[in-house]
C-alpha cells in the first residue's frame, strides 16, 4: 500500500501552518502538486537543516498522496549525504537505494522520519512551494515566505540551523552570502528576541552534487563543535 492517513505523526510536523503553506501553493507552486512541509523533532532539535524548495521528484507532492508530506521522499542524494554523515543506518540506506521512487510507501515513509526523529533533527525547505522541476525560484518568492518560515523556526526552537545554498541563506539572513566564505563561519539570526546559529554551507544536490565532498565536511564540524 503507498498511501495512508498519517495524522498520527503530528508530532513530527508544525501543522499549524499547512493551511497558510497550502494557500501559497495555489499562488506561487505548481497548483497541480501539494506543498511540502519540514519534518523531524519538533521539540527543540538539534539541528535543522534548511534546503530551497521541494520538487515534483519528491512522491508525496502527488495530490494522491495520503501519507506524510515531508522533504525528499523518494529521492536519494540526500539520503546518501545524512548516511556518510552517521544521521541515519546503514540499513535504511540501503533500502533508500534499492527502493525506485514509487516503492516509498507510507509505512517506509514512515520509518525513514522516525530516523530523523530519533537523531533529533528537522529538515524543512525555506520556500514550501512545489515546483514541477529543479529550475531556480526568484529571491521574491523566497522572502513570501520568511515570515512563516521564521514561525516556524520559532516554534521547533533548533539549537543549530544549516543553510544550503548562497540564496536560501543570503535570503534568510537578509545580507549577500556566499558560501565558500562562510566555511565553518555562522550569522545569528534574531526572530521574536531569540537568537539562532545560522552556518551557511554548499548545496549537495543536482548541480551541487560537486559540492558534496565540502558540505559533509562543513557539517561534519558544524555537529562536532556544537558537540551534536
Amino acid at each position: 500500500m503507498r498511501n495512508s492517513d498519517n495524522k498520527h505523526l503530528s508530532y513530527m510536523q508544525t501543522t499549524e501552518l499547512f493551511d497558510e503553506f497550502n494557500e501559497m501553493q495555489l499562488v506561487y507552486g505548481d497548483a497541480n502538486l501539494d506543498a511540502i512541509y519540514g519534518c523531524g523533532e519538533i521539540n527543540n532539535p538539534k539541528v535543522c537543516l534548511v534546503f530551497m524548495n521541494p520538487t515534483a521528484r519528491n512522491v508525496a507532492s502527488d495530490k494522491n498522496w495520503t501519507g506524510i508530506k515531508a522533504p525528499w521522499i523518494g529521492t536519494k542524494n540526500v539520503w546518501n549525504m545524512f548516511y556518510q554523515l552517521g544521521l541515519i543506518d546503514k540499513d535504511t540506506i540501503e533500502q533508500i537505494n534499492f527502493r525506485k521512487p514509487l516503492d516509498w510507501d507510507y509505512q517506509f515513509v514512515e520509518e525513514v522520519y522516525k530516523k530523523v526523529y530519533s537523531n533529533s533533527m528537522y529538515i524543512t525547505n525555506l520556500s514550501k512551494a512545489t515546483q514541477i522541476d529543479a529550475r531556480a525560484l526568484p529571491n521574491d518568492v523566497f522572502k513570501k515566505y520568511t515570515d512563516l518560515f521564521k514561525q516556524e523556526i520559532n516554534s521547533v526552537n533548533p539549537r543549530v540551523i544549516i543553510t544550503f545554498g548562497n540564496q536560501v541563506s543570503s535570503v534568510l539572513l537578509n545580507k549577500d552570502i556566499k558560501v565558500s566564505e562562510y566555511r565553518k563561519r555562522y550569522e545569528m539570526l534574531e526572530i521574536k528576541g531569540v537568537l539562532f546559529k545560522v552556518f551557511p554551507v554548499y548545496y549537495p544536490v543536482g548541480q551541487g552534487m560537486r559540492n558534496i565532498k565540502m558540505a559533509k565536511e562543513d557539517i561534519e564540524w558544524i555537529l562536532n563543535e556544537n558537540e551534536i
